[in-house]
């Protein structure tokens, strides 16, 4: 049988306390997130006649509505081409010994180490030639190269601890090396596939940067951005901030909770590996 140490009970302590640190900004959010505006004591007083009007004026004031749609068509359509274009890179990289394919992955690499703001006013002046300005593809194709690099990273070093058998039986089946990547490999990226997709997704979601250069002065605006416009340079309303966050956070959690086990066992089969 198993005793009740003394290490347990610090154990027990130690995720008692970093459950309370990681907690308590969540409690301030909600808590704010339902206060009356005439209600000024402190953040930490927990709110005595909580209210949902601050949600309803927020969603209208901000046009939470539009901002919500234009950062789920971003992040999707960022994310699924960042793990479609990544993916099938990384293959060849990581299996092919040549010194083409050495140089190339070095190559790519080095988009980890130049910051994309050296390029803010190039990819600027593309975008505008190429008519994107003030449209969410101008950012989903903006998300589509950034991204790139990290993912070709996290999947070429995923590959190359796989073993080749299984792919060289398929070859000696018939199957072409495509076909190879495709029914045989792909299943078994999905640790490092899941993985791919939490990072992008909550990187694209919570840009701010971007969407400011690409989408100001047009009413396409992403939730970072319409979050920001309640902040005033004299007045700002934080009641209506806090919940507009919460909106913000919501649908995160939504899809979370409705993919959490294909995200808890993504990570858990990434970990075994």
């Amino acid at each position: 049988m198993n005793r009740y140490r003394p290490r347990t009970l610090a154990l027990e302590l130690g995720m008692i306390a970093t459950a309370l640190v990681v907690g308590f900004p969540v409690y301030v959010l909600a808590n704010l997130a339902a206060r009356p505006a005439s209600d000024t004591s402190s953040p930490i007083r927990p709110t005595g006649s909580p209210t949902l009007e601050n949600f309803t004026h927020a969603w209208q004031q901000g046009a939470l509505g539009g901002a919500l749609a234009n950062s789920v068509l971003v992040t999707a359509c960022s994310v699924a081409i960042v793990l479609a274009v990544s993916a099938l890179a990384a293959y060849p990289l990581a299996r092919v010994t040549a010194r083409w394919s050495r140089s190339t992955y070095l190559l790519v690499l080095l988009g980890l180490v130049l910051p994309f703001q050296l390029a803010s006013l190039p990819l600027y002046q593309t975008m505008r030639d190429l008519g994107l300005l003030g449209t969410p593809w101008a950012l989903v194709l903006f998300h589509s190269g950034l991204q790139v690099p990290f993912t070709v990273f996290l999947y070429v070093g995923f590959l190359r601890a796989l073993p080749r058998d299984f792919e060289d039986a398929a070859l000696i089946d018939g199957c072409t090396p495509l076909q190879g990547f495709r029914y045989v490999v792909l299943p078994m990226l999905k640790p490092v596939t899941v993985t791919a997709l939490v990072l992008n997704a909550v990187a694209v979601w919570n840009d701010f940067f971007t969407p400011l250069l690409y989408l100001s002065g047009s009413d396409r605006q992403t939730m970072p951005v319409a979050i920001a416009g309640f902040v005033g340079q004299y007045v700002t309303d934080w009641n209506l901030i806090f919940a507009a966050l919460v909106i913000s956070i919501l649908p995160v959690l939504l899809v979370y909770f409705l993919l959490q086990r294909i995200i808890i066992n993504g990570f858990a089969g990434g970990l075994r590996g």
